[in-house]
């Protein structure tokens, strides 16, 4: 009786093992491809990475040009006559759009070979420009030059030398690339102008 149960045992192990050994094995999960990688992007051109700077300039500076209220442009803080401060001669917001506009013009017109606007007669642009919508339009314009300028450039030209109204001799890309340096630094101007009169310049809006 021992010996039987045994085999029954032994019998019933090996039926097991067998039956294990024909169940299929359970289909392997298809690996998936692997994403396709990116593309790297094409490196930019020397005309393209400065144009990049220009228009992050030329947006942030326009807002600022169209938030001010027009009955704001003469704004200066000399008005605010605060105790101890001195801005006796400081440009109105205005004048400080007039100029950054004039100087783009100087700079831009050595690189492009474009005349001055005849209109500009000092470094505060044309005196005939009063309103918000012409003083505006002025700034435009003179962005779009820059455009047209920084597009001249090359990696053979940047170096060569161009000559501005006054016979001064500069680099095409110093010409080029200057105006931007300059026009921030006048944007930090105007940026204190709007808020002492109560505007959030827009690039410091929260956005939704």
């Amino acid at each position: 009786m021992k010996h039987l149960r045994m085999f029954c045992i032994v019998a019933l192990l090996s039926l097991a093992v067998g039956l294990s050994a024909q169940t299929a094995a359970p289909a392997a999960k298809p690996t998936p491809a692997p994403q396709a990688m990116a593309s790297p992007k094409p490196a930019p051109t020397l005309s393209g990475a400065i144009d990049m700077q220009l228009n992050m300039l030329e947006k942030g500076f326009v807002d600022a040009a169209e938030a001010m209220p027009e009955d704001k442009y003469n704004f200066s803080p000399e008005s605010l006559k605060i105790p101890g401060a001195d801005y006796a001669t400081v440009r109105t917001f205005a004048a400080e759009v007039k100029h950054v506009a004039t100087a783009n013009y100087f700079f831009w017109s050595s690189v492009t070979g474009d005349p001055m606007p005849a209109s500009i007669k000092g470094p505060n642009g044309p005196e005939e420009l009063k309103t918000k919508a012409e003083i505006v339009k002025f700034l435009k314009d003179s962005f779009a030059l820059g455009h047209k300028a920084i597009g001249t450039l090359t990696t053979q030209n940047a170096t060569e030398m161009v000559i501005n109204v006054r016979g001064q001799q500069q680099t095409r890309i110093f010409a080029a690339s200057f105006p931007v340096a300059h026009a921030f630094d006048h944007y930090g101007q105007m940026v204190e102008y709007l808020r002492m009169n109560g505007v959030v310049p827009p690039a410091s809006r929260q956005q939704n």
